[in-house]
């Protein structure tokens, strides 16, 4: 089997963090390195999810010698409240997310700051929620649809409008086992309310509503934060883009756009593709202006506009170190406090935008809807200010980068289906020809790679060797958020890559013009990937349960990934995950995410640390579900 000889392995990205730590040393600045060594070793009784402080009469501890808490809450009670409190959080992340998208939305104009890119897309959703279209402005079209969206989350009563895109099978799976989701916000206050002290003490009670309260999330606010952002700047389209930290230019203004709300991004991105911000900085004696992304607010801007990818969760201080970034700017989630005192040591300028992720330090401009592309530019001007106070003695720019192909949301793969569907129109509009390929073993199955990358294992290093393995079995990968930059960065979403696939896959991504990775968006578009799974199923005419597709979340991080990890598992694909739950001091909690959910929706968490074992138990995974169809 051939290799792709250009692609960046670990060691590589291993040895230019390690450059980049000694610079760090060098002015006296620490790194997320140094601090997981002081934090280490980690509390056990926080890894087992058995610590509560949910009263004041604790904390409370779990022990062979203290087997309850002191209101008599037994470990399975502590771990499960803990537990759905983390589903909770990362519900109302991604949540809140799509509300201020929302707002924005509402607030569009034609002569605005935010206007509708994807007029077809809003018409659609109007259709979903009822919306009347016939002779009207697009934009009163819009604001109603803004306002229904809004609706979603304190609904008095009924459920989640999204979840009749689901299969039929699903919808009443949900519905008999209890789960359907309600308003977004009730559900969070509920499973809230349910681990105060002196509620529930039952463990399967707390898994239900962690089920419930993910499912408002991924065909809740997550699936309407993906399709506001469609609607507002545009359904991605195919482009091809760079990736690394290689992508910061020497003589140019690097401005880095880092977090997850393509709101701030999309200004800042089109302020400086302004004409009068080229010549200013030209004027200052660079070169140009250089936007670059971090984290998801990357895979925003590149799917969109192509910009250009600097990295994953745990460069965003590699960025720093490298002296040559003028500007980083941030918006919410998965942004570190360190990233102020980090700007310190060089001429970085860190600039805070939402009152949502306020950071001491950190210079802080609240980005406003109604002034939002003035402050960009003030912000770019700001940036390109900064130019002159570069040290270029502290410079160093890795040359590490690769070319990535990006932005395959539902519509792209579509699109890319019907062009070789020749002659059979029959065809046209599904996912059909992918069926095909999967029932005569083309392709083997699917799995959707997603999170972060983590300290607590090999940053990076189990994403990479998992997506080789698979594509090397004829398993096609879906990427979003941190770990399609995994792929960016070793050069896994070059179709070039399709030399490291088995003879099928590689047929496949020949055939359809292809990378074997494809980029499916950020983490909140993890919603695209439940639509891409039920699209299979239902032109299948099976339900989302026995498709040979599964999640995997190798170095999954935030509270953002557990309710995710649970609203695919309620979609009915099992999830595989490289770090274990923090509920390991419950039998009970462990039983319940692994085999007790299956019972409720058909999928359940399959856990394993090493790597090469876990991916040897997705290909193990996707040839049952094969063998359960007959294929």
């Amino acid at each position: 089997m051939k290799t792709l000889e250009n692609m960046t392995t670990i060691e590589q990205m291993e040895e230019v963090s390690a450059k980049l730590r000694e610079r760090a040393c060098e002015v006296c600045a620490e790194t997320w390195e140094d601090r997981n060594k002081k934090q280490s070793p980690h509390c056990k009784f926080g890894e087992d999810g058995i610590c509560c402080k949910n009263c004041s009469m604790g904390p409370c501890r779990i022990t062979p010698r203290a087997d309850r808490g002191i209101c008599g809450a037994d470990a399975h009670a502590i771990a499960g409240r803990n537990y759905l409190r983390t589903v909770a959080a990362g519900t109302s992340a991604h949540s809140d997310h799509a509300r201020e998208l929302l707002h924005i939305l509402h607030g569009a104009s034609a002569g605005g700051n935010y206007r509708i890119r994807d007029e077809q897309k809003l018409l659609a959703l109007a259709k979903e929620y009822g919306v009347p279209v016939e002779e009207r402005d697009i934009y009163a079209v819009a604001h109603e649809v803004a306002e229904a969206g809004l609706a979603e989350f304190g609904k008095t009563f009924g459920h989640q409008n999204f979840i009749k895109r689901a299969t039929a099978e699903r919808q009443r799976v949900w519905r008999e086992q209890g789960i359907e989701p309600r308003a977004i916000d009730r559900e969070i206050a509920t499973s809230l309310h349910m681990t105060h002290m002196g509620n529930t003490a039952d463990a399967e009670a707390l898994i239900r509503q962690g089920l419930r309260t993910s499912l408002s999330n991924g065909w809740g606010g997550s699936m309407l934060g993906t399709e506001v952002s469609d609607i507002l700047f545009g359904t991605p389209t195919v482009r091809t883009t760079e990736g690394n930290l290689g992508v910061l230019e020497a003589d140019m203004v690097n401005i880095v756009v880092h977090g997850h709300d393509p709101a701030f991004s999309e200004m800042v991105v089109a302020a400086a593709e302004l004409r009068e911000m080229a010549e200013y900085a030209k004027g200052k004696g660079a070169r140009g202006i250089n936007i670059v992304g971090l984290c998801c607010t990357a895979n925003e801007v590149a799917m969109r506009h192509g910009v250009r990818m600097a990295g994953n969760f745990l460069q965003q201080e590699n960025a720093i170190l490298t002296g040559a970034v003028e500007m980083m700017c941030v918006d919410v989630q998965c942004i570190f406090p360190a990233l102020a005192p980090l700007s310190e040591c060089f001429h970085t300028k860190f600039v805070t935008s939402s009152p949502i992720a306020r950071i001491p330090g950190s210079t802080y401009i609240e980005f406003r809807p109604d002034t939002a592309f003035d402050q960009a530019k003030e912000l770019v001007k700001m940036a390109i200010d900064n130019y002159q106070n570069r040290d270029r003695d502290k410079v160093y720019i890795p040359s590490a980068k690769q070319s990535a192909v990006v932005g395959y949301p539902c519509e792209q793969i579509i699109k890319h289906l019907d062009g070789v569907a020749n002659s059979r129109t029959d065809v046209f509009g599904t996912y059909r020809p992918a069926i095909d390929a999967i029932k005569a073993g083309v392709l083997r199955g699917a799995v959707a790679i997603v999170g972060c990358n983590n300290p607590r294992v090999r940053p990076d290093y189990s994403h990479f060797e998992i997506m080789k393995e698979l594509l090397k079995n004829d398993i096609l990968i879906v990427a979003t958020g941190c770990a399609a930059q995994v792929a960016t960065k070793a050069g896994l979403l070059n179709r070039d890559a399709k030399h490291i696939c088995g003879a099928g896959l590689r047929r496949v991504c020949e055939l359809v013009n292809i990378p074997p990775i494809l980029h499916m968006g950020a983490c909140v578009d993890i919603s695209r990937m439940m639509l891409l799974a039920t699209g299979i199923a239902r032109d299948w005419e099976v339900d989302t349960t026995q498709i040979p597709v599964v999640g995997c979340a190798p170095e999954w991080m935030s509270e953002k990934a557990v309710s995710i990890a649970n609203y695919v598992v309620s979609t009915g694909l099992d999830v595989y995950l490289g770090i274990e739950p923090q509920v390991k001091g419950s039998s009970q909690m462990m039983e319940l995410i692994t085999e007790g959910t299956r019972k409720i929706t058909g999928a359940g968490y399959i856990i394993n640390t090493d790597p090469h074992e876990l991916v040897k138990s997705i290909i193990d995974g996707i040839e049952a579900k094969r063998a359960a169809l007959g294929i």
